[in-house]
């Protein structure tokens, strides 16, 4: 990418973040909604005037507060307080808890019993980059919870300026510079894209996945396994990257060169490191005229060490699963389950229950309500649009075409009918797609006035603290 390519694309993404924060500045500040919202039954609990909000504060400081919402207060409270911060619900044998002062209440009553926090539910990289934005911010005076709401939506930022440039190169040799830009327009601008530079994990997410996938296309091994543990642990779907890297790897034939049986693996690795001590000590050698580089020796080490690079490049094709299984067995994995099960209602590739819930949802659309009727229809926009895009992106980009499924899959097959038309920001073939039908005019008009105009609507819901996916 050159130098012209990058200052384009940079001064789209910074245009994109100061109209997306000023617009909801300017919608807060121009009316006000009635509440409760009646998007789904449990939203309007949650959203009544007197009670929605109290004693959440994190969801309460003014500083930035348009961009704070809902999940928001959890990714706050890991990168302030930690997995245990009292000062967010906990999931107890007798109910959940509200936070008073310096303790949980259950019923009113002081509560010091056994709980898990809610805070499990959330994965733990991006609250941990959060953390680590939010200490040289730390010099600007704010107080804690503002400093902290101030480097999420950095790093939501910086996140998508590095989703957007990964697109770019991902599309820019098939679809021309012109077809490449269009993708990453359509991604900014897609109807729920202005969680892309809120305090949620998409903005992150989308830099690292992608950018996973573009240094996978380059043969970047290393960094593409990094990017693609780190998304991993950003959000459960960042594991579906297994598939393109798993696919790459097949495909480079670099697993011809470990001709082994599983049952000579442990033989074969204690003679692989066996291989790099020698290679090391010989490379040393050579360096300080002990040996020559022609020795007899050396064309023995280097095909021993062809199969220790293969099997190498097979442990970062599976970083993704790697790092969570790591994850998953770790305390935070296993207090991750009983929450999203216990509370959440939710559960990896649960598709028994996504089948009844969405059922209930397709019935949502046809009662009188006509807020809940609006909301199920972006979740079924979004998520027709999810799979016909990565459905006829298989042809083209196979590769990122299946991660793309699996991310809407994995996002429909987690239980509650809710949240498609956002998941589906991390699944790339939906704007390579889109932008490849944006190559008509009429198309690319029309889908651009209707993705503005309901991301504008769906972005002044959530500064108003609206329930929108």
């Amino acid at each position: 990418m050159n130098r012209i390519v990058f200052r384009k694309l940079f001064l789209i993404w910074l245009a994109w973040v100061l109209i997306v924060i000023g617009f909801q500045a300017f919608a807060t500040a121009r009316f006000q909604p009635i509440f409760p919202d009646r998007a789904q039954e449990w939203t309007a609990s949650y959203t009544l005037p007197k009670t929605y909000q109290v004693n959440r504060p994190y969801l309460v400081d003014p500083f930035m507060n348009d961009q704070v919402c809902w999940d928001s207060e959890y990714y706050i409270s890991i990168a302030l307080g930690g997995y245990d911060d009292p000062k967010v619900p906990h999931l107890t044998p007798f109910g959940s808890t509200t936070y008073w002062q310096d303790g949980m209440l259950i019923g009113g009553e002081r509560y010091n019993g056994e709980s898990l926090s809610l805070n499990y539910a959330f994965f733990p990289f991006y609250p941990w980059v959060m953390w680590l934005f939010a200490q040289p911010l730390k010099l600007i005076g704010l107080n804690l919870i503002a400093t902290t709401t101030l480097a999420g939506v950095i790093v939501s930022a910086l996140g998508t300026l590095m989703g957007m440039l990964a697109l770019y190169d991902l599309t820019s040799d098939s679809i021309g510079d012109e077809g490449a830009m269009r993708a990453v327009f359509y991604m900014l601008v897609f109807p729920t894209g202005f969680f892309l530079v809120q305090v949620y994990t998409e903005g992150l997410f989308v830099g690292l996945a992608f950018g996973c996938l573009a240094m996978l296309r380059r043969g970047q091994w290393l960094p593409a396994a990094l990017l693609g543990a780190a998304a991993t642990l950003t959000r459960a779907v960042g594991v579906a990257l297994i598939i393109p890297m798993a696919l790459t790897w097949f495909r480079t034939g670099d697993w011809l060169d470990i001709d082994l049986e599983w049952r000579q693996i442990y033989y074969w690795w204690k003679e692989s490191w066996h291989a790099i001590f020698l290679a090391v000590r010989k490379i040393v050698r050579i360096i300080f005229g002990i040996h020559k580089a022609d020795d007899p020796d050396w064309e023995f080490l280097r095909k021993k060490l062809v199969v220790v690079v293969s099997f190498g490049k097979m442990l970062l094709a599976f970083a993704p699963l790697i790092a969570y299984l790591v994850w998953k067995f770790s305390r935070l994995g296993l207090n991750f389950d009983i929450v999203e099960t216990n509370y959440f209602g939710r559960g990896l590739l649960d598709f028994g229950s996504a089948y009844y819930n969405w059922a209930g949802a397709f019935h949502g659309l046809f009662v009188h309500i006509p807020e809940r009727t609006a909301y199920f229809l972006t979740e079924f926009f979004g998520l027709v649009i999810g799979v016909v895009t990565c459905v006829t992106c298989i042809k083209h980009y196979p590769e990122i075409a299946f991660f793309s499924l699996a991310v809407v899959i994995i996002s429909w097959g987690s239980g509650p009918a809710q949240g498609i038309i956002r998941y589906i920001l991390g699944a790339p073939a939906v704007f390579i797609m889109l932008a490849k039908w944006g190559k008509n005019t009429a198309f690319d008009r029309a889908w651009t006035v209707a993705s503005v105009l309901l991301m504008g609507l769906l972005a002044m819901l959530y500064a108003f603290n609206f329930w929108v996916a």
